[in-house]
């Protein structure tokens, strides 16, 4: 219609180029109005732009921002950061104290958590979903209307992770987190700002239902790990650290400011909730949070009561085993009962294995069919001592790499030929390698781990050394002539290495690593 109407303001409805230069002129002419008007359209409905990827240098990172609570503390990566607005996404890290309560909240793009440390539970709240914990001997006697009651609790059901999960969030999916172990909680999580389940713009955004955020401090600096040694300040931190820290949970865009000002409940009118809840004003207002001083991570003095079946040895094997090599169908899953955590640290579910080298351990949609809805994935990477990570690039994705343990030597190449980043990135550090770029990785006298989260269900991967890389599949006579080579080295350069992305170190790499 919009583009009926375009043509006929123009005079060009109805009227007809002469011959087959008319013809042409005409083709061009609706080509143009063609694209011209799938622009508006597509600006008009709120599409996200694509980050920018005009890197000149990459940095291994750690968390710029911390926002404290009562059981714990969440450090964010600044998401105004060149490398971050290019891969579209957004990274934080919280801890949790023992019996700390994260409060339940949902973000505006799907989410990939990596349990670093300690183990917990977790509620993810689906609408319409079945109450399917149910109370059958614990219940409590409560008075309404003079009567004597009887209430027995039910709730969705509640998921046991523990360290190497992987959890898998889609956007605007509710959820809780508690620790119930006896050492802090580390928790990674990133979220997806430039995927399509996100119709906002890319800023990332967390929606609280309980708590109120604004009261958590707004400490400036980086927190430093014991022993480490003050880092210089890149040029612009300084400045970066003086602003707030809690902005709309990860940082905004930049000149986008947006401060978290409470719950979602704290918008409304208590009169509205106390309405629609059925309960009297007192206990709307202490929905609305707007005493609670206790920040977005609450202590449990008691421990959390909540129904759930034990969790021996056995069961957490088969819930981890299960759908793990099944093609889905459709019918194993519904979204009520999808399974939503994958474990990729056990090293007898690797990959890829070199005993002289390493492992890799992968969870994409193959073996958590969420994530083909997420469009995300995984990788776990363990380093031995000097082992090499041949060079190689991501063929649909951006990769999020996280240093768990130990440190290693990483280059990173574009387009250009140049290398954006060559350094170490050592534990708590993170760096992002965008689609295309080639990677390396060197791990250093004490080896190497990593997790990498990737912005593709599949995440497809491509090897430049080794038994299946791309120069092992052109002809000898095609590399001689390319490299100026002869032929001799030219076979010597596809099979001097019979393995596949993990290499084995050699002496040379060993005493320059």
């Amino acid at each position: 219609m919009r583009l009926a109407l375009h043509l006929k303001r123009n005079g060009m409805l109805g009227k007809r180029g002469a011959g087959e230069s008319g013809r042409r002129e005409d083709k061009a002419m609706w080509k143009e109005l063609w694209q011209g008007a799938r622009g508006q359209q597509q600006q008009g409905q709120g599409q996200p732009e694509r980050g920018e990827c005009q890197l000149g240098r990459l940095t291994a990172q750690e968390p710029q921002y911390r926002v404290q609570a009562e059981a714990g503390v969440t450090e964010f990566w600044d998401y105004n950061d060149d490398q971050f607005q290019c891969a579209n996404v957004a990274v934080c890290r919280t801890i949790i104290q023992p019996r700390g309560l994260l409060l339940p909240s949902y973000t505006n793009a799907p989410k990939l958590f990596y349990v670093i440390q300690g183990r917990g539970m977790t509620g993810v709240m689906c609408s319409g979903c079945p109450e399917t914990y149910q109370s059958s001997q614990q219940s409590e006697r409560y008075r309404e209307g003079g009567q004597s009651q009887r209430f027995r609790d039910q709730h969705q059901k509640v998921r046991n992770f523990r360290k190497g999960d992987i959890i898998a969030l889609p956007a605007g999916v509710a959820h809780w987190c508690y620790n119930d172990g006896d050492e802090e909680l580390v928790i990674l999580a990133m979220e997806d700002t430039g995927n399509n389940q996100n119709q906002l713009d890319n800023n990332p955004r967390k929606f609280f239902l309980a708590g109120n955020p604004q009261q958590q401090g707004q400490q400036q600096g980086q927190q430093q790990r014991p022993g480490q040694q003050q880092q210089p300040q890149r040029p612009g931190q300084q400045e970066q650290q003086q602003r707030p820290q809690y902005r709309g949970e990860y940082g905004s865009r930049r000149g986008q400011e947006q401060h978290n000002a409470g719950n979602v409940f704290s918008g409304f009118d208590s009169e509205v909730l106390a309405e629609s809840f059925g309960v009297d004003r007192e206990t709307a207002r202490r929905l609305q949070g707007q005493d609670d001083q206790r920040g977005h991570i609450v202590r449990v003095e008691r421990g959390l009561l909540v129904l759930r079946p034990s969790s021996s040895q056995e069961e957490q094997e088969e819930q981890e085993r299960g759908g793990r090599y099944q093609a889905a169908n459709g019918l194993e899953e519904t979204v009520c009962s999808a399974r939503l955590i994958e474990n990729i640290n056990d090293p007898s579910r690797a990959d890829i294995y070199n005993p002289r080298a390493g492992r890799l351990t992968s969870v994409n949609g193959h073996n958590l069919p969420i994530l083909n809805y997420l469009r995300l994935s995984a990788e776990r990477g363990v380093l031995y001592r000097n082992a090499l990570m041949a060079p190689h690039w991501k063929i649909n994705a951006h990769s999020i790499l996280y240093a768990t343990r130990g440190e290693a030597r990483v280059q990173v190449v574009d387009q250009r030929g140049q290398a954006v980043f060559d350094g170490r990135v050592r534990e708590g550090e993170l760096l992002v390698v965008p689609q295309n770029y080639v990677v390396a990785k060197q791990a250093g006298d004490e080896g190497f781990e990593f997790v990498a989260f990737k912005t593709h269900e599949n995440a497809m991967c491509n090897t430049l050394a080794g038994r299946t890389s791309a120069i092992r599949a052109i002809p000898v006579d095609v590399l001689a002539n390319a490299y100026g080579m002869s032929r001799d080295e030219a076979r010597r350069l596809k099979t001097n290495r019979n393995e596949a992305i993990l290499l084995e170190p050699r002496s040379g790499l060993q005493r320059r690593a």
